[in-house]
């Protein structure tokens, strides 16, 4: 059999090679640096990977950094060094939960990460929580995942046929669904909370008193309660950001949910799928349509982002 016949890749093989290293040598001379790949992590040290939405909170943060060195991996900017001895890498996932997926998963491809820590603003659900209240959820539920269903009028709504019925009550035409997880060639594994880690948990109990929370932003507006730290409970994400009151009832009767986001249960999934640790810190900027006059968010903002720090700064000296 002629030997070409039996190997007919071969020159294609070396003519790839060779443009490879073309390539590689073209990049270089023109300053291009090649991506980093999961099997080459920027630094070797394991860390707590800390995500922000919000620069304020982000900023907050590496005032505690030592050691700072930074990273810029796809225009995201990621931050390394140590927090109360505790080897970090702080980055900004940008608000949504597709941008908090998305940086989330860059970093796990990109650095050796123990846990996720979410440190961020949110809306409060509960009535029993204030604002500038510290809130440790321990199962978040994507509330947007969901099917927004045919009107077929009389207050009646039709379902497609692949949709499931009765995961939660609806909202008028939106029907709560579980996420569906690829599983190559299984069936789709479908959630509807994604769990919080349980060490984690009770690490964050350990914080209990131990860190002080403003009570008066810079600009002297003060609140007439003193924000406390709650442990437990159910968080909800989706893609929109709630200013309504009977959106914010509906989360809190249905999903039993204290806080409401944009990020949260995006990176408690993306955790998941990698089987890597993760907990959210949620400081209430805001009660979802709740308060009795217009948004509070822009007058808060500030104060819950700086109590938000302030706990997973005593959090992180609190871990193992």
């Amino acid at each position: 059999m002629n030997s070409q016949v039996k190997h007919p890749h071969s020159r294609v093989g070396v003519w790839v090679t060779r443009s490879a290293a073309l390539l590689a040598l073209a990049l270089a001379l023109a300053g291009v640096q090649p991506r980093c790949s999961a099997a080459e992590p920027v630094d070797p040290i394991r860390r707590t990977a800390i995500i922000s939405a919000y620069e304020p909170e982000w900023l907050t943060l590496q005032q505690s950094l030592e050691g700072r060195e930074e990273h810029i991996i796809n225009g995201t900017v990621f931050v390394t060094g140590t927090i109360s001895g505790k080897p970090v890498v702080l980055f900004l996932s940008g608000i949504s939960m597709v941008n908090a997926a998305m940086t989330s998963q860059l970093a796990l491809d990109h650095f050796a990460i123990y846990r996720l820590v979410f440190s961020g603003i949110a809306g409060g659900v509960d009535p029993a929580l204030k604002i500038g209240d510290v809130v440790v959820p321990t199962e978040w539920s994507e509330y947007l995942e969901s099917v927004f269903a045919r009107d077929v009028g009389g207050g009646a709504y039709k379902l497609p046929s692949y949709a499931e019925e009765n995961v939660a009550p609806n909202f008028g035409m939106i029907f709560p669904q579980r996420v569906q997880l690829a599983r190559g060639h299984e069936e789709p594994q479908k959630v509807l909370w994604f769990q919080v880690d349980p060490a984690l948990i009770e690490s964050a109990k350990k914080v209990e008193g131990d860190a002080a929370l403003s009570q008066c932003s810079a600009k002297n507006e003060c609140l007439q309660h003193k924000p406390r730290l709650i442990i437990g409970g159910n968080g909800v994400s989706g893609q929109a950001f709630v200013d309504n009151k009977a959106f914010r009832e509906y989360a809190g009767t249905t999903f039993h949910a204290q806080v409401l986001d944009m990020e949260s249960a995006a990176v408690a999934h993306v955790a998941y799928a990698n089987k890597t640790p993760f907990i959210a810190f949620r400081s209430l900027s805001d009660l979802a349509g709740g308060g009795e006059g217009e948004n509070e968010l822009d007058t808060f903002f500030q104060l819950a982002s700086d109590n938000s720090a302030a706990i997973v700064r005593a959090f992180l000296k609190a871990l193992p």
